[in-house]
């Protein structure tokens, strides 16, 4: 064996072996001479020019990565193996290439493209479940003059907590079965409905003393089960339809004294108009082909939505005691509420998007909350002066009704069920017992509760976690 073999690296001759060949002495021509074998070696070190053609390909991919290791990913799913990174770039294995790309381009995070709103509300159908919450109560307009309202309003307050609270437990349960499909939803609603009628009618028997105010409070207690299966299935529109007379008989009567056969006959119109509505949607959902077989949520899922019913009955039956009126305003309030439920999840999924870290997300959320509650809270304000009532005691209700709704809808439903428990137990107590501080418990009880509620939304909802 003769010739140079460079064991250092950098010299120039480090990528040829010249081998001579044993055998014959005889002279011949060197451009003849077969008796060498010249072997080249492997390169050793990358070949930088061909790694800096592969970063430029790649450059905006790799740079938006916060670890070589994502590079890695990148490079297996471009299909490069072992043999590829060796020979073609002259790296020893998948990393150390990643390494050298990541070195390489400069860090850049683009903003992600814009995205459509997937929680963006439907306008028209919040603001009719708004004014749908209110126009039951021109019944009670047109049948005012048939009876005595103010000797069996007992009776009528008793049925309707019994028939929001456990419309509320139905409506969730309903909602769970949903998800499994729409005959198993109209099953739950075609048990639960009728049973909260009879329950509620029930509940007020010992306070009719029989007669023709039971048959109102059974007509309210159908009226509100039948009412709350269109709204779950979301038939607003039929509702409305059914409505109808009702609310032509309301329109008229400043010009028109219907008579007493027309102002017990229009509100009984109305309500066989939503009970063959209602029929109709059961009857449509029930066509649907069964699910497969899954299990069944539990009763107790649904208990702290018929709490928060009961206890949002209370509150809001202690304002209306004083402020009819307001009462009117904050029902009517409930179909931008819904809205802005909405809007709440749009815009922290927004802010999401901007955060960089978890201290900012928390911030912008906190900036959210305040954004959704002055939305909902400032047009109260001129109402609450229209109506008489003091603007601080219809605001802080609203402002707890709202933020258990936004807690609700993110599925933590036991602590706005356990605060305005709470509230609507120490302000019914101080009311039923005429205790200081008088009326002035209400607003004492529902500023609490919002704050109370309030910490509970940026502690549970300023998280990424459960906006994903």
């Amino acid at each position: 064996m003769s010739g140079p073999m460079a064991l250092e690296p950098g010299a120039s001759e480090q990528d040829t072996l010249a081998l001579r060949l044993a055998g014959t002495r005889a002279r011949r021509p060197r451009w003849a001479d077969d008796s060498t074998l010249a072997l080249r070696l492997p390169r050793h070190g990358p070949d930088e020019e061909a790694v800096n053609r592969l970063a430029a390909e790649l450059a905006d991919r790799v740079g938006p990565a916060v670890h070589p290791y994502e590079v890695a990913a990148l490079l297996e799913a471009e299909g490069l193996s072992g043999d590829v990174i060796r020979h073609r770039y002259g790296h020893p294995n998948l990393f150390s290439l990643a390494s050298a790309l990541y070195e390489r381009v400069p860090r850049s995070f683009p903003e992600p493209a814009a995205v459509p709103d997937p929680w963006r509300p439907d306008h028209v159908r919040c603001l009719l479940r708004g004014a749908l919450f209110a126009l039951p109560g021109l019944a009670y307009l047109l049948v005012a003059p048939l009876w005595h309202a103010q000797e069996h309003a007992s009776a009528l307050v008793v049925a309707l907590i019994v028939s929001w609270a456990w419309g509320q437990a139905v409506g969730h349960r309903a909602h769970l079965r949903m998800t499994t499909g729409p005959r198993e939803a109209g099953r739950t609603l075609l048990a639960g409905a009728p049973l909260g009628a009879v329950l509620a009618t029930a509940a007020a028997v010992p306070l009719s003393g029989g007669g023709p105010v039971l048959w109102v409070v059974a007509a309210q207690s159908v009226y509100l089960a039948a009412a709350g299966v269109l709204l779950v299935l979301a038939r607003e529109r039929w509702l409305l339809a059914a409505l109808t007379p009702l609310v032509a008989g309301a329109v008229l009567l400043p010009w028109w004294e219907p008579g007493p056969s027309a102002r017990a006959g229009l509100p009984l119109l109305a309500l066989l108009a939503t009970l063959a509505a209602t029929a109709r949607a059961l009857r449509v959902v029930l066509a649907a082909p069964a699910a497969a077989d899954s299990p069944r949520p539990p009763l107790t899922a649904s208990l702290p939505y018929a709490l928060f019913g009961l206890a949002a009955a209370v509150l809001v039956l202690l304002e209306g005691r004083r402020h009819p009126y307001a009462v009117i305003v904050l029902t009517v309030s409930m179909g931008p509420a819904e809205w802005l439920l909405y809007r709440y999840r749009g815009w922290s999924l927004a802010a999401l998007r901007r955060a960089a870290t978890p201290a900012g997300f928390l911030l912008r959320s906190a900036g959210v909350l305040g954004l959704c509650l002055s939305a909902y809270l400032l047009p109260l304000l001129p109402a609450a002066l229209l109506t008489g009532a003091p603007p601080a005691e219809l605001l802080l209700l609203a402002a707890t009704l709202w933020t258990a709704l936004l807690l609700q809808a993110f599925g933590a439903a036991w602590p706005p069920a356990a605060v305005c428990l709470l509230a609507a137990g120490c302000a019914g107590a101080v009311a039923l017992l005429r205790l200081p501080p008088g009326a002035a418990v209400l607003p004492l009880s529902c500023g609490v509760a919002a704050l109370c509620l309030s910490v509970c939304v940026l502690r549970l909802l300023g998280r990424p976690a459960p906006h994903l």
